[in-house]
């Protein structure tokens, strides 16, 4: 009887040692609850489809009950369908804005450049500039620029020349016509020739001279 109680006691120290960690088998002991949500990747929220709505943060609304689902969206009701949010006729945003905020239903511009370009250069607003002799031009305060192009008078003479920076010819010797191909002087009579004595319409200084003929001075005498 001694005998057998000694060799139960020796399977008893050497059994511990032939179970390794790969004897045993995970799938005979489940893993709790909490283990298996943790390994599950694909999370499952509940269903408010036909009970509510949810807004970006995950805030329930009831049906029926106007909310903004986002802090740039415009707002909403909730239906058994889902939001039916309103979509109102923005303003148009200016094309020389250079910053827009979208915090609301509607873009806003919050900054416009507060300058003009015209050829290349830079204007104030309300700034004049003439860009040529004959053209006025501002800055205007929704920076456009605008520009007003000289109309010049008809010059008096035939010859009118362009002086620096002035937009409009000017006759430099005064009124004048053509007699033929010879510029003469307005206001007087002039003679062109050893017959012809010529003057300038008056007022109409693009039309030809007036000429008449008078006696030839230097005819021989028969």
């Amino acid at each position: 009887m001694a005998l057998h109680i000694h060799e139960a006691w020796i399977l008893l120290f050497v059994l511990p040692g032939l179970v390794t960690p790969a004897a045993i088998n995970h799938e005979d002991y489940p893993a709790d609850e909490g283990d298996q949500t943790s390994s599950n990747d694909n999370l499952i929220f509940d269903d408010y489809r036909g009970k509510g709505c949810v807004d970006d943060s995950g805030f329930v609304y009831k049906l029926g009950e106007r909310f903004f689902p986002g802090h740039s969206n415009c707002p909403c009701v909730c239906t058994e369908d889902g939001p039916v949010c309103d979509q109102p006729e923005c303003p148009k945003i200016h094309p020389k804005c250079t910053k827009v905020e979208h915090n609301g239903c509607c873009p806003e511009c919050k900054e416009v450049k507060n300058f003009c370009e015209y050829h290349g250069k830079n204007y104030k607003i309300l700034e004049e500039f003439k860009p040529s002799p004959c053209e006025w031009c501002r800055c205007e305060p929704n920076n456009e620029v605008h520009c007003v192009v000289a109309d010049c008078a008809v010059p008096e003479c035939v010859n009118p020349v362009y002086e620096p920076e002035q937009c409009c010819p000017v006759c430099k010797n005064g009124p004048n016509c053509f007699a033929g191909t010879t510029i003469i002087p307005a206001g007087i009579e002039v003679k062109v020739d050893d017959c012809n004595i010529c003057h300038c319409h008056n007022g109409d200084w693009w039309k030809p001279a007036q000429c008449s003929k008078r006696e030839c001075q230097g005819k021989q005498a028969l």
